[in-house]
């Protein structure tokens, strides 16, 4: 079974980490968010595409929740030492990757091939294919003004209530190469349990993108990021509440709207399966939390067993 995964954050990472572990790893290909890209202390930061690579190579810090295990901050203490900005958290073996980055861009490569590059050079069989090679960069407006996602998320640590999510360069970003064939070819469409607006939101920004969705011929499935109405880390639930009205799966389910053929969440808002039926959505209930790399394996077996019955 060829399995296309549209994903973003730690969540999408970790879950796209259990379907790799589920079916053959060539077998899969990852369509990943680059609308949280930024440039720190001159590097180029792909922090959604990072952590894909990280989690596939087994290189992520599961502990703390993003960036590599047996991190370092030198060069980070040092720079801010001579004054440099800090509040981006860049660890010295994740320069590294960004120090390679930085240099092939500059040189005219796309991000999309220099993703290959990196992919390959960690040991993963995966097609890891950014969303775009075209600049497309997320923005918060709030009601203290508008961020850039980066500012907003981490300098101001996502405390400002959302009033709109944009997205700068959507129309005219172009699906980076082998992205809509990856998802015309695939037997099965997942969206991982990451953030609708932030993470999957500028994904689906690209125009071609999202209509190959809407046309798509094969079962699509997301998986909701929300634990009893609650978002495990980060703003979703809340980003849920103020820009589609709730945290009910329903809610979820709406947030893709002509997009997906089942929604799978947890079974604490079980309560919720009749009005996500009433979308014209099938739910699909079980237990989503991802602790380790069994219930990730569990999660990712859920949602390809929906699949089978589709």
């Amino acid at each position: 079974m060829k399995v296309t995964v549209l994903t973003g954050g730690v969540g999408g990472a970790r879950f796209l980490r259990g379907v790799v572990d589920v079916l053959h790893p060539g077998d899969v290909t990852a369509v990943v968010n680059v609308g949280d890209d930024v440039e720190v202390l001159g590097l180029a930061v792909s922090p959604d595409v990072d952590s894909v690579v990280y989690a596939l190579a087994g290189l992520a810090d599961e502990e703390r929740g993003w960036g590599r295990a047996d991190e370092t901050w030198n060069a980070l203490d040092s720079a801010a030492a001579f004054g440099g900005e800090s509040w981006f958290r860049l660890g010295d073996r994740d320069v590294g990757l960004h120090l390679v980055r930085t240099q092939a861009l500059r040189a005219g490569e796309p991000l999309s091939a220099v993703t290959a590059r990196l992919a390959a050079a960690a040991g993963i069989e995966t097609a890891v294919l950014p969303a775009t090679d075209d600049r497309l960069r997320t923005w918060i407006e709030t009601p203290s003004g508008t961020f850039s996602f980066q500012e907003w998320f981490v300098a101001r640590g996502h405390r400002d209530p959302v009033k709109r999510v944009r997205f700068e360069g959507s129309a005219d970003a172009r699906p980076a190469p082998g992205v809509l064939d990856a998802l015309l070819e695939a037997d099965a469409i997942l969206i991982a349990p990451s953030n609708p607006f932030v993470s999957i939101g500028p994904i689906l920004a690209v125009e071609r993108i999202r209509r190959a969705l809407e046309r798509r011929r094969v079962t699509a499935i997301a998986v909701s990021p929300l634990i009893g109405g609650r978002a495990v880390k980060g703003p979703a639930a809340d980003m849920l509440r103020r820009l589609q009205g709730g945290t009910t799966p329903a809610h979820v389910g709406e947030s893709y709207s002509g997009l997906i053929d089942a929604l799978v969440f947890d079974e604490a808002d079980a309560a919720g399966t009749d009005a996500v039926s009433a979308l014209g959505v099938r739910p699909i209930v079980t237990h989503t939390l991802m602790r380790d790399g069994a219930s990730r394996r569990r999660l990712a077996e859920a949602a390809l067993d929906a699949v089978a019955v589709a």
